[in-house]
């Protein structure tokens, strides 16, 4: 039985692979929350490994405040790249792969067509370059990596775009959404399944990929899906703004192509707007 660590556990992806744990009976799971797996500490991370033999680490430990990164860049530099570096060189020191997740906002936002892993990166805020940090660290010191750049994550836990419309529709309130920004709404649950199923099936195909569900949209079409699946776009006002003011720049362009996800896993991938109808369905 091979036996997981997942950090960062507390946090909405860690309690997406927490609610699947179950239908994996051959994985050992070992959920640890950001205070008892501290990725900033690798002498803590060690007496981790030192009691158990971990086969797989999936880092779900990240800070992900876009808005607060921009003046928290320390912070954010020391648990987005040290810790990752941190994992990777415990993982290294004892023969375990990492999992590990990355962001569209690696890349700057002016290209007009998906990118791909290959594409140039270009962060434009605090929290893409921490990211791509951390992705260069893991790069350097471990050979035995998966890296998901992903987009968007949404799901039923933790802080996110979707769960905040669901509050808004519940307090009757007017929508001011922004159209200028366009990339894919991701369902959290979908990664966190296909991350399982590429350890259960043992796959060593390592390196970077790009993982978001189909499709694309702005966060307008994205708040219009969630009223219209839930039946509240007759008692919901939703204005389109297309001049939303932000601390962190955002890129206007960052949908990921998954082609060569798909080639070297040969799993389905769900379109945005039905994952997401899978998920208020649910």
């Amino acid at each position: 039985m091979k036996n997981i660590l997942v950090t960062g556990a507390n946090g909405q992806l860690g309690a997406c692979f927490k609610k699947i744990s179950n239908n994996y009976s051959e994985l050992n799971f070992y959920f640890k929350s950001s205070s008892e797996a501290d990725i900033t500490d690798k002498s803590k991370l060690g007496k981790l490994f030192a009691e158990v033999k971990f086969d797989y680490v999936i880092n779900c430990a990240a800070y992900t405040n876009v808005e607060k990164a921009e003046s928290e860049e320390e912070k954010v530099f020391q648990i987005n790249a040290t810790g990752a570096r941190n994992l990777a060189e415990v993982c290294n020191e004892n023969q375990a792969i990492l999992v590990h997740f990355s962001t569209d906002y690696v890349f700057d936002g002016k290209a007009e067509k998906p990118y791909q892993e290959t594409d140039k990166t270009n962060p434009i805020n605090i929290y893409g370059a921490s990211k791509l940090k951390g992705e260069q660290l893991i790069a350097e010191v471990l050979k035995e990596h998966f890296i998901f750049r992903t987009s968007w994550l949404y799901s039923e836990f933790g802080h996110n775009f979707y769960k905040t419309i669901l509050r808004k529709v519940n307090e009757k309130a007017e929508l001011n959404i922004t159209t200028s920004q366009t990339g894919t709404p991701t369902n959290a649950n979908d990664l966190a399944e296909f991350v399982l199923e590429i350890i259960a099936s043992e796959n060593k195909n390592f390196g970077l990929y790009h993982f978001s569900n189909l499709g694309e949209a702005t966060w307008y079409d994205f708040s219009k899906a969630i009223l219209e699946i839930t039946g509240n776009s007759e008692e919901i006002v939703l204005n389109e703004n297309n001049n939303f003011k932000t601390i962190a720049a955002r890129p206007d362009y960052s949908v990921l192509d998954k082609s060569k996800l798909q080639q070297v896993f040969s799993k389905p991938i769900l379109d945005w707007k039905k994952s997401l109808q899978n998920l208020i369905n649910a």
